[in-house]
């Protein structure tokens, strides 16, 4: 399996150079030359499968250059750490299945994709004899899961930049209070788009990220969206028998990549109806299906952090397909962006995206409606993430499909959210408590490209 650009200006490379390269040296995001096809035979050969036995028959589709022995073990040792046997158990409220990510270290449905990227790169160091230092942004628990991947493993070194005080407390605590020599947490006087937009820059500075040997967690990395695909499979084997087929996937998203995953699976052949793309009041995606305006506004902060993004750094990959993988218009495209802050799509371009998503945008007040109604009718505590995936089910999902919701986080990793909802905090589980009483790292930096460049300068390997 060889990988090209978005911007298709480089070499096709292997998966491993892939992980490696994070973001491509033109700029753009990695994709497969094509997608294996999985036949609806084999589907049914894998419904006795367990999760990583799962996770091997497609993540070793795509990664062909690893041996299959190594992979089974870098696959079993990264789930090791999730508190269930299931990995991501499927559980029936009312009509709704929700899809429970968070059973790994930190509480969140990164922890899927992250475990096993930190061994991936470990792995990959250790081959090659190489050192690499992580620089990533986190709009909240994408910080903490690449952490707890990566704390304390060899030859990385890892730098995260989320916004200072806008996360959630729990959020903040999981990612400063792990105090490794290689960990480095960053607060940046900003939102995350500035965070996120740093990271870009410093990995499309080829000399910067060549010098330092720079590594991308964020899900611009390939490997991070593949891992993601595993459960959408796993979710549609377990909620559907041969007469009953197809589902709509509801996500709460503000980056794109976890749906993005989604849409991955269904080109692979699994029957999903459609996507339904769940966002907050920040509704630049949900625009984007609606309306076919994709056009930045100002970030709104809501109890749903982790969405609060305006730029979608995976939206690039899905355009790619929209735009019948023509790179040069995708290059214009983002080359226009930048200047405008808008993109242009045709009517025909619309529709075909109105026929593979749904969309809503829920806003605060029915988020914290919805973690209430849905706790006293079934006793289920849903996180504010999850809650706007749910409301965007209930409105937009008929009774002749079946929804499946995806739980991106613990409820107890936002607990102001959940007390205002249902009057209490939510139990925390064992991971969580005592947080706030354990020593802490971290360094308040201006949103500044250069203050940040030179601090990661001082501290890389």
């Amino acid at each position: 399996m060889r990988y090209i650009s978005t911007r298709g200006l480089i070499q096709p490379v292997s998966f491993k150079d892939a992980v490696m390269m994070g973001l491509a040296n033109d700029g753009g995001l990695l994709l497969p030359e094509q997608y294996p096809l999985i036949p609806l035979s084999m589907l049914e050969d894998w419904r006795e499968l367990s999760y990583p036995e799962l996770a091997f028959e497609i993540i070793s589709r795509f990664a062909d250059d690893i041996p299959p022995n190594d992979l089974r073990i870098l696959i079993d040792r990264s789930y090791a750490t999730f508190t269930t046997e299931e990995i991501t158990p499927l559980v029936r409220k009312n009509d709704i299945y929700v899809l429970e990510l968070f059973h790994g270290p930190t509480l969140a449905f990164k922890d899927v994709a992250l475990q096993f990227l930190g061994n991936l790169f470990e792995y990959l160091l250790k081959e090659r004899g190489q050192k690499m230092n992580i620089v990533g942004a986190t709009s909240g628990d994408t910080g903490s899961a690449a952490i707890y991947g990566v704390r304390g493993k060899e030859n990385i070194n890892i730098f995260i930049l989320h916004p200072h005080l806008k996360t959630s407390p729990v959020q903040a605590l999981q990612m400063t209070t792990v105090t490794d020599p290689n960990v480095f947490n960053i607060a940046v006087r900003g939102t995350f788009d500035d965070c996120q937009n740093m990271v870009k820059a410093m990995f499309s500075d080829l000399s910067f990220k060549e010098k330092h040997a720079l590594g991308a967690v964020n899900s611009i990395n390939w490997a991070r969206v593949l891992a993601q695909v595993v459960y959408y499979f796993y979710a549609w084997l377990r909620a559907t028998d041969r007469s009953r087929n197809e589902v709509v996937f509801s996500v709460p998203t503000g980056n794109f990549g976890d749906i993005f995953a989604g849409y991955v699976a269904k080109h692979m052949g699994l029957p999903i109806k459609k996507l339904l793309l769940a966002t907050n009041e920040n509704n630049i995606l949900t625009r984007f299906i609606n309306d076919g305006d994709y056009s930045l506004a100002d970030v709104v902060q809501t109890a749903s952090p982790s969405m609060d993004i305006q730029v979608a750094s995976n939206f690039e990959r899905y355009l790619y397909y929209l735009f019948d993988q023509d790179p040069k218009r995708v290059r214009e495209t983002f080359e226009l962006f930048a200047k405008t802050g808008r993109m242009e799509f045709t009517n025909t371009e619309k529709d075909r995206v109105r026929k593979e998503f749904l969309s809503e945008s829920v806003n605060e007040q029915d988020t914290i409606a919805t973690i209430a109604n849905f706790h006293q009718e079934t006793g289920y505590l849903l996180d504010p993430h999850t809650a706007v995936g749910v409301k965007a089910a209930m409105d937009l999902v008929g009774p002749e499909a079946t929804a499946i919701c995806l739980a991106t986080a613990h409820p107890a990793k936002f607990a102001d959210a959940v007390q205002k909802a249902i009057g209490e905090p939510p139990p925390l589980p064992p991971s969580l408590q005592g947080i706030e009483r354990l020593p802490s790292r971290c360094q308040v930096l201006d949103a500044n490209i250069d203050t940040i460049r030179n601090f990661i300068e001082e501290k890389a390997l």
